[in-house]
């Protein structure tokens, strides 16, 4: 559909009008054009009506009925053409509003699609690692160290494994603008204790320290305990997975007026500056090779921003590639009591 015309290429100029109309003959218009150039060279600017009756060749009240058709005709163009924009706005809004209801339909297929595949996931999970703890508790009979061992290993894999399908749920139903948060006062010595005990055992294997620190007095924050302790988790976690072994991961926490900044530092291998916006698209690690060496499948970090930001804070980077990585955001001071 082509748009119309602009209302004044739709309307003739007057000369032309007035010519059409057989009140002027072309001579005549030719030599009111050129004594309308003359008296502007001369630096006294007139209208083409003026010149017309400056040089008698048309009546006051005939040009006059001629303008005022013209007027006429241009306001009926006009309207004409905020019709067609209307329409073609009404249209336009039409086409959105059916892009918009598809997203929506493929979204909540996306949704359904992840539960179910989720759901399917955790029965058998739940059956496995039931028999896991019964083994281990050598409940249906001794263990020799190799089958402890294997296991253990067997454990692990299973708990990566919840996890992952607790962060594609996640995932699919929780936006910043539509997580649900249970805020309250938080402790942070008391959650940065918990962090670091669920991260100790593979930072002491990776032979990575990992220290924290923070003001004894430090208040209280106003949070939803439950997934800033995810956060910290998650960012903790990456500061050892992608660290060196004799490398160092600090957690800290510092008073700034009626805030608490939140930090995660590490002395890992760091993000190259033209890669910093990637880590955070879902599903997508920087290293996708087959040979890459830090597992996941690259939801962490889209997932602790979407967190963070929900909590009206923002996430900070300070990064170099082979230099580590400083992670930090910050959380109100709880007006409540513990």
């Amino acid at each position: 559909m082509t748009g119309p015309l602009a209302p004044e290429v739709l309307v003739p100029r007057l000369g032309e009008s007035l010519v059409d109309q057989g009140l002027l003959t072309p001579s005549d218009l030719k030599r009111a054009l050129a004594y309308q150039k003359e008296r502007g060279e001369q630096g006294q600017r007139i209208l083409l009506g003026q010149a017309l009756i400056d040089l008698g060749l048309i009546g006051r009240s005939k040009l006059d009925a001629a303008i005022t058709q013209q007027i006429s005709q241009l306001q009926e163009a006009l309207h004409q053409s905020n019709l067609f924009l209307e329409q073609r706005v009404q249209e336009r809004t039409a086409e959105l509003q059916e892009a918009l209801d598809k997203l929506t339909e493929l979204n909540r297929l996306k949704n359904d699609f992840i539960s179910n595949v989720s759901h399917e996931l955790r029965t058998p999970l739940a059956h496995m690692v039931g028999y896991i703890d019964l083994l281990l508790a050598e409940a249906l009979g001794s263990l020799s160290n190799e089958q402890r061992q294997a296991l253990t290993v067997l454990e692990k894999s299973y708990r990566r494994l919840n996890s992952l399908i607790d962060n594609l749920l996640f995932m699919a139903f929780d936006t910043a603008e539509s997580l649900h948060l249970e805020t309250g006062p938080v402790n942070l010595g008391e959650l940065f204790a918990i962090v670091i005990k669920q991260v100790q055992s593979k930072a002491q294997a990776a032979g990575i320290q990992v220290t924290s620190s923070l003001p004894p007095d430090l208040p209280p924050i106003q949070a939803d305990i439950n997934k800033i302790e995810w956060v910290l988790g998650q960012l903790l976690d990456n500061a050892v997975k992608f660290n060196q072994s004799g490398g160092r991961a600090h957690l800290r926490a510092e008073l700034d007026a009626r805030r608490v900044q939140i930090a995660v530092a590490d002395t890992g291998i760091g993000i190259p500056s033209e890669k910093i916006d990637e880590i955070f698209e879902p599903f997508h690690q920087l290293d996708s090779s087959s040979t890459r060496k830090a597992g996941g499948a690259g939801i962490g970090l889209t997932l602790v921003k979407r967190i963070v930001e929900a909590h009206g804070s923002k996430l900070q980077i300070e990064t170099h590639a082979g230099q580590g990585s400083r992670f930090s955001f910050s959380l109100p001071i709880s007006q409540g009591k513990l």
